[in-house]
């Protein structure tokens, strides 16, 4: 009878600490219930547009109601969004010069998609990185007219090997991302843009990297993609080969790794028109569905008067790689385990009955695997208003203790010991913000790691659904707990998850989000 009462007592403390909320309420049995199901079989690994992608949907809108949550577009919790999924049945690159023409080919020379029949075709300027940064008194198309050009331009941005680069030092800023490049050539006139690594470069280039990762280059090139149905993307991107652009700069007498040397000395652009030199971009694709998916949002009103028009964003995507040969791709750690968490701290906030001063929204993306389709959807269409969006906490692959892999060989450091650690990444030149972290994590007790920061090789800082917000100059933060050798394969399976540290990971989101909604 002693031991009943004492259990008793145990699952009343229990239900009292749920019921009051706070980052004390979140808990691991609901974590892991929340991962099993994500990644079980039936779900088939809930790639965009099939069966399970669609049940994700329905149990995330289920439990943000069951959690208390308001829906947070009119009556529905659900933004829907269509995508196209496609399949490239031709590609062509035709360089002409001296009234000869030269054709490249498909998959050696280079690679690139589009979801329509699209023909672009025009002289060939070089447009440097093919940035218009402003703030760092930089322009690659001052002085160029690219107006109906097609732009060659090189991959990342200047002196990313130089620490003291007003860009970034050794890390990423937004203008590497190839969104704003391909969005800065069409607000240039240019109708096509060719897309080369740098001649110098000191890492592989990008279908080098995702070769690296079993299956990845095949996804690189795969015939089959999806797109947005509505997007703002209306010109192609060819990615092409070292060969290739030194072959489309050779009228200039430049050599590439000449141009990238003068442009990284000085932080000056060396753009230019490449005389007697023409190219014509040709995709024939084939349309094989066109549906609709969704992002699931919910939200919890906040309780002041005056702060309560403002936002804090909670975010993860639902989506997974589907099935590889007969092979389904669980993602446990991508993104289960950052949809549980979102749900459980959906489920913290909305059962504490002190409500923060500014609004919550809740919202678990679409499509991430895609090419982040969900969440730059969602800041296309934003359901709160982007200029009163305080901050973003994403949450993205947190189940796991990073291990070396392939594909972070040779291009990171990671610790022996990464149990208790956590990355952060999208706080460089935000240091109130990431103070604010370390503030609140005195009271979680993680190690907290920066080291992606400064990543030029692996392009982490834009492969992640906080990005889309950057764009949009709002702080925007992911936790991350690194890649593993498990990195979208079969084997991202639950019982490899540190539910623990997730749980830790979880209690930081919710301290930091509550901070800023309050302060």
């Amino acid at each position: 009878m002693k031991r009943l009462w004492v259990a008793g007592c145990g699952l009343w403390a229990l239900a009292a600490l749920a019921q009051r909320g706070g980052p004390d309420a979140i808990r691991i049995d609901r974590l892991r219930a929340d991962v099993v199901f994500l990644s079980s079989g039936p779900l088939g690994g809930r790639k965009a547009l099939e069966r399970g992608s669609g049940v994700a949907v329905q149990f995330i809108a289920a439990e943000f109601a069951k959690a208390g949550l308001k829906p947070a577009n009119g009556d529905a919790y659900f933004q829907e969004f269509s995508l196209i999924e496609y399949r490239s049945k031709a590609r062509s690159l035709t360089l002409e010069r001296g009234g000869k023409k030269q054709e490249y080919q498909s998959g050696r020379d280079f690679t690139g998609s589009f979801p329509r029949d699209m023909t672009a075709a025009g002289p060939v300027v070089f447009a440097g990185y093919g940035i218009t940064a402003p703030e760092f008194g930089y322009d690659d198309y001052a002085g160029l007219d690219a107006q109906g050009k097609v732009v060659l331009i090189f991959d990342h941005e200047p002196q990313e090997n130089d620490p003291k680069s007003v860009f970034n030092g050794l890390g990423n800023t937004r203008y590497a991302s190839p969104q704003f490049k391909l969005l800065n050539a069409q607000r240039h006139g240019a109708v096509g843009v060719l897309t080369v690594a740098e001649p110098n470069r000191k890492h592989p280039s990008n279908l080098e990297r995702m070769a690296r990762v079993p299956g990845g280059r095949e996804r690189a090139v795969s015939p089959a993609a999806q797109a947005l149905a509505e997007s703002d993307r209306r010109i192609p991107v060819f990615s092409v080969s070292d060969a290739v652009a030194a072959e489309l700069l050779a009228p200039a007498g430049k050599k590439p790794g000449e141009l990238q040397t003068s442009i990284d000395a000085a932080l000056r652009p060396a753009s230019l028109a490449l005389p007697d030199t023409a190219v014509e971009m040709r995709i024939q694709s084939e349309e094989i569905r066109r549906a609709p998916t969704a992002n699931v949002v919910g939200i919890l009103p906040g309780r002041d008067p005056k702060l309560r028009d403002e936002t804090v964003l909670f975010t993860a995507h639902y989506d997974h790689l589907g099935v590889r040969g007969e092979q389904v791709l669980p993602g446990a750690d991508d993104n289960a385990s950052g949809t549980a968490g979102l749900l459980e701290l959906a489920r913290t906030f909305a059962q504490d009955p002190q409500r923060p001063k500014r609004t919550l929204l809740f919202i678990a993306f679409g499509a991430e695997e895609a090419g982040l389709l969900g969440s730059y959807y969602y800041t296309a269409h934003p359901l709160r208003p982007l200029e009163t969006t305080a901050a973003v906490i994403n949450l993205d692959m947190i189940g796991r203790d990073e291990r070396p892999s392939k594909q972070t060989e040779g291009l990171i450091r990671i610790a022996e010991d990464t149990s208790n650690e956590l990355n952060l990444i999208g706080l460089k030149g935000k240091p109130a913000l990431r103070a604010l972290f370390e503030r609140q994590n005195r009271q979680v007790g993680l190690q907290l790691n920066y080291k992606w920061e400064d990543d030029a090789a692996l392009n982490v800082l834009f492969r992640c659904d906080h990005f889309p917000f950057m764009l949009h100059d709002i702080p925007a933060v992911w936790l991350f707990n690194g890649f593993t050798p498990d990195y979208h394969q079969p084997t991202d399976t639950v019982e490899k998850l540190n539910f623990a540290k997730m749980q830790k990971i979880v209690r930081l989101s919710c301290r930091v989000g509550r901070a800023l909604a309050d302060q």
